[in-house]
């Protein structure tokens, strides 16, 4: 493990000087390791009390405007917080036109969506609620009924006192459960920590391509695996320009927000759209360099990787995930 960590280090000390010739930087071991704190705003510090009362609302269907959907509906603990559907469905069983993103470390995200529109958990705690699309449900309806509920009041007291129950202290509980959806310890956190035997060395080759050939970390790096940015990645063309929408520039249309590869195994299907079951198809996309080449990112590229050095890359990948079951690690409504 100190000889792997010293390889990085020398890796680094070379890097100024060959950055215009060998590519991408090397990762440093350290910045996989999970940070010390969670963020979060000066006006919603994390506390017990609010996380509670976040995790109730949570799966609370009252949330939904015909009190049959709940956050939880779309967002499922077994699936990583995702759905496991290619278009996540809302309101009367409507289509929507994304798939649902996992929840997995949105605590860390700069921009949240796949489009990056909203640029706080509160606010993303908000929208869908409202959303006609979505849970359909009016703010004002919501309040009223949630104040009818006993265990409401003294919860949301208890929460966040002096404020009562209204829209801000409802998305902020929601954001504070959501805060603490960080992924657990994976295999590979376990390798980097110097368990040799934590992965296989058919991973340890993938984590070698993840870096070097592959070039998968231009995009996913960190503790999340994600650069918290948006890429055109060549998917077929469709209507949804992506990010573009938000910020109106070329380089922007059709790029969405690299998502977080911890707890990969159980977040499928793929992509913003939904387009791959299976880590299998991702990693053939870009082994090809995307599927379509208008206003592709730049770090797009065929890959040329053979079968083996396909097999060693999903190999690394599957070791993102907890084996711990998340419902053991985290319990719906109290």
């Amino acid at each position: 493990m100190k000889l792997r960590i010293l390889k990085h280090r020398v890796r680094l000390l070379i890097l100024p000087a060959l950055i215009l010739i060998a590519g991408p930087a090397i990762g440093d071991p350290k910045d996989y390791l999970r940070p010390a704190e969670i963020p979060a705003p000066s006006n919603n510090h994390l506390t017990a009390a609010r996380v509670d009362l976040g995790r109730v609302l949570f799966f609370d269907t009252r949330l939904s405007g015909n009190n049959q959907l709940s956050c939880a509906t779309c967002h499922q603990q077994a699936k990583a917080w995702s759905d496991g559907l290619a278009k996540a469905k809302g309101a009367a069983g409507r289509l929507l036109k994304r798939t649902t993103p996992s929840l997995i470390n949105v605590a860390y995200l700069r921009h949240l969506g796949w489009d990056g529109g909203f640029r706080s958990l509160e606010q993303q705690a908000l929208i869908p609620i409202t959303s006609a699309d979505e849970m359909d449900q009016g703010m004002d309806e919501l309040i009223a009924e949630l104040g009818q509920v006993p265990k409401y009041q003294g919860m949301f007291d208890k929460a966040y006192p002096d404020e009562g129950i209204n829209a801000d202290s409802l998305v902020k509980a929601l954001a504070s459960f959501q805060r603490t959806l960080i992924s657990g310890e994976a295999p590979f956190d376990r390798w980097l920590k110097g368990d040799e035997q934590a992965i296989s060395e058919s991973a340890k080759r993938g984590f070698s391509l993840f870096e070097g050939k592959a070039n998968c970390i231009s995009c996913h790096d960190g503790f999340s695996f994600t650069d918290g940015g948006f890429h055109n990645i060549g998917l077929p063309e469709g209507e949804d320009l992506g990010r573009f929408k938000i910020v109106p520039v070329p380089v922007l249309k059709r790029a969405f927000k690299t998502p977080t590869l911890r707890e990969i195994n159980l977040s499928a299907p793929y992509m913003h759209n939904g387009l791959y079951k299976t880590l299998a198809e991702v990693v053939d996309h870009y082994d090809r360099g995307g599927v379509t080449a208008h206003g592709l990112d730049p770090n797009m590229r065929p890959l040329f990787l053979s079968a083996q050095e396909k097999q060693d890359l999903i190999a690394f990948l599957h070791t993102l995930t907890t084996e711990v079951s998340l419902e053991q690690t985290i319990v719906g409504e109290k």
